[in-house]
């Protein structure tokens, strides 16, 4: 009910820290499926300082448009390409709606027809219902890569792109994008390449000595890639970033809003209202960790994750699902859905819909933590094993 009279703000805050008491926090350290992270203290400082920036109406905020044109081209130099055009928007599920509406209406087709892999992003589904395109899933391998072969059998005149995954969302792999850049090329299609996950991963990892395939605009035939800055970026919540190789993707999907305060301005995000807090943040973080820190945070991740994988070998009953490629590493068990139904019970914040539990290497994710959730994980699967 909307209460008719105000209350103290302390008493308002106390209410709403008893009301929250139950939500998981990444300080806690019993967050390990979230690809989300406590925001780096600094990125914190600035959604303060500048929460009254609007990005949806740039004429009044001149300054902060400028801002996110710096970071969407700071982003795409990350990516392999020295000026790219897009927007920091909110998520990875934002900038792949993007992606597809771009390539639809690039394409003109009337039937139009989106190639991408199983393992691909619920957020797609979004998108092909939004937008009238129909989805046609291409199978995986053994690895759990996309089979190239079976993506070439589905093209048809109807495609109107097809998309590639950098850091899958289950398992952390990354697939063969050289292989899908070389197919669009050849086609004609665009590529757009979803690394909400591994876009602030791979180029840091690759740096470190791993071994992981190219994925971005060095490849010539990506045309539109994801990446989100509030996942391994460590930028809060939301702060999802789309780039584009040319203006004319960008182009195709903004709109005219005429009778903004600051002036008539073309809209090519879902969201008209934007934070721009969240850009300036982006901006922020990049210019103060640099490619060297977030080079040694992904260094941290990646070890992390390495030792972690031998650890579960160690425990009878457990098996990986594969070797890690990035920060992510997803195992099953003997009786899994009771193995999980007993871990959430103790209080950790994992999931095992997919038919295995994974964990995801953030900042926010130490060692100790892991050494507990292990100790818990072979007491739970000594029970849980059949005799």
């Amino acid at each position: 009910m909307f209460p008719e009279k105000g209350t103290h703000e302390e008493d308002v805050l106390d209410e709403l820290r008893l009301k929250t008491r139950e939500d998981l926090t990444f300080d806690s350290g019993k967050i390990l499926g979230s690809m989300c992270t406590y925001p780096h203290p600094f990125a914190v400082k600035i959604i303060t300082e500048f929460i009254d920036r609007n990005l949806g109406d740039p004429g009044l905020h001149t300054g902060s448009r400028k801002v996110e044109e710096e970071a969407i081209n700071m982003l795409a130099n990350l990516l392999g390409l020295d000026k790219g055009y897009g927007h920091i928007v909110s998520g990875g599920t934002e900038a792949n709606i993007l992606a597809v509406r771009s390539f639809r209406n690039l394409a003109d087709v009337e039937e139009p027809e989106l190639i991408l892999p199983k393992s691909a992003h619920f957020s797609f589904i979004k998108a092909g219902e939004m937008l009238g395109v129909r989805l046609v899933w291409a199978e995986l391998k053994d690895d759990h890569t996309v089979d190239v072969r079976d993506v070439e059998r589905k093209i048809t005149d109807n495609t109107i792109g097809l998309v590639g995954i950098a850091g899958t969302t289950g398992l952390g792999v990354v697939d063969d994008i050289p292989a899908l850049s070389d197919l669009a090329l050849d086609y004609g299609l665009p590529l757009h390449v979803d690394a909400a996950f591994g876009g602030f991963v791979i180029p840091f990892a690759k740096a470190l000595g791993y071994e992981i395939p190219d994925f971005d605009f060095r490849l010539k035939g990506v045309k539109s890639v994801t990446i989100d800055p509030h996942k391994m970026g460590m930028v809060p919540i939301p702060a999802g970033g789309i780039i584009f190789r040319e203006k004319r993707y960008l182009e195709a999907i903004s709109v005219l809003a005429p009778y903004l305060a600051g002036g008539k301005i073309w809209q090519a995000t879902i969201t008209g209202t934007r934070p721009g807090a969240s850009a300036l943040a982006v901006w922020a973080m990049i210019k103060h960790l640099g490619f060297n820190g977030y080079k040694e945070i992904v260094r941290k991740a990646m070890e992390l994750s390495r030792w972690f994988a031998g650890e579960l070998k160690k425990i009878p009953g457990v098996k990986l699902i594969r070797e890690p490629v990035l920060n992510i590493v997803s195992f099953s068990t003997e009786n899994l859905e009771a193995v999980e139904e007993e871990l959430k019970r103790k209080g950790w914040g994992i999931s095992a819909h997919r038919g295995y539990i994974r964990i995801v290497m953030m900042p926010h994710v130490k060692r100790e933590h892991l050494e507990e959730f292990l100790r818990d994980l072979r007491e739970v699967t000594v029970h849980s094993i059949k005799p």
